[in-house]
């Protein structure tokens, strides 16, 4: 029996609408979330200022931001507006397992998009370029790498800033003395009572520990990089197109507007919550060419400011 024309129309215009297929002709992580009406966030809770805890234990962040943009995203690519939002805390050596085995759908914080990485996860257009300097204080009138010569020089136990810094530490023959720490609180006390001049750390990272340390004003850190900066993005599940896709469509619109300069300065260069602390990290050249041309490139070459 054939249909009336009519109703032929109505049928296919409502097939036509957003959101109205149904969870089989979905794949990947939007059948998942169609399917079970949440999506799931991953965040550190001191991946300070991507990712953290505020004075009420909410996860709050600069990638937190970039996160529920893409959730707003998904939410209109499904035609559903009370997708609810599920937060779980991870750390450095289970983010990628639980991105992996399906416990998180999007993974916002800090985390280095590199090669390596990408043989398990995927990642959407960088978001933060990070690079390894030093910090000293500037009493020490330690300027550049080569002012180092001789000297201590503290980093974490297995980082990669303790190996870029062991790297040119040989290459230029500098004869320094690598003192390795447990974690960033016993390095930057080093910094702080002598036992070493330099600190080898993300730039970032060494901002914030600067901001939240008894004088601020006693240290610099150098404009002079260990190596090339590498790409921060928002991780999610490999070999997963259409969410990817959404997920890259939703962050280069962020990152053409006006917005993205008011998500940064407000975690970057303003004080941020819970104690009001203002870490001081102008937006870099690079990111604002990152930002006009988005990318989830994980060679630092293609971050370099021609």
């Amino acid at each position: 029996m054939r249909l009336p024309a009519v109703l032929s129309a109505v049928l296919l215009a409502v097939t036509c609408l957003p959101g109205a297929a149904s969870a089989e002709d979905l794949s990947g992580t939007l059948q998942k979330v169609k399917e079970t009406r949440k999506i799931t966030l991953g965040y550190q809770e001191a991946s300070v200022p991507f990712s953290y805890l505020d004075g009420n234990q909410k996860p709050v962040g600069f990638a937190m931001d970039i996160c529920l943009k893409i959730v707003d995203a998904v939410k209109k690519q499904l035609g559903m507006p009370d997708i609810a939002v599920d937060y779980v805390a991870v750390t450095s050596s289970n983010r990628i397992p639980l991105m992996v085995n399906g416990t998180l759908d999007l993974h916002c914080s800090a985390t280095t998009n590199n090669a390596d990485r990408q043989k398990q996860v995927a990642f959407t257009n960088t978001h933060f370029l990070s690079a390894t300097r030093f910090a000293a204080k500037k009493a020490a009138k330690i300027n550049t790498i080569d002012d180092l010569k001789g000297k201590a020089v503290t980093a974490v136990a297995g980082s990669v800033n303790l190996n870029q810094l062991a790297k040119v530490n040989t290459e230029r023959n500098l004869g320094i003395r690598i003192m390795p720490a447990v974690d960033q609180a016993e390095a930057f006390l080093l910094l702080e009572t002598d036992r070493a001049q330099a600190y080898a750390l993300d730039d970032v990272q060494l901002a914030v520990a600067i901001a939240r340390s008894k004088e601020p004003a006693l240290f610099m850190i150098s404009e002079e990089t260990f190596a090339k900066a590498e790409p921060f993005g928002i991780m999610l599940r490999r070999e997963d197109a259409p969410f990817k896709a959404l997920a890259d469509r939703a962050t280069a619109e962020l990152y053409a507007s006006p917005e993205i300069e008011v998500h940064y300065k407000k975690w970057l260069e303003s004080p941020t919550p819970p104690n009001g602390i203002n870490y001081n990290v102008p937006m870099s050249q690079a990111l604002r060419a990152a930002f006009k041309s988005p990318s989830s490139s994980a060679d630092p070459d293609v971050y370099l400011v021609k």
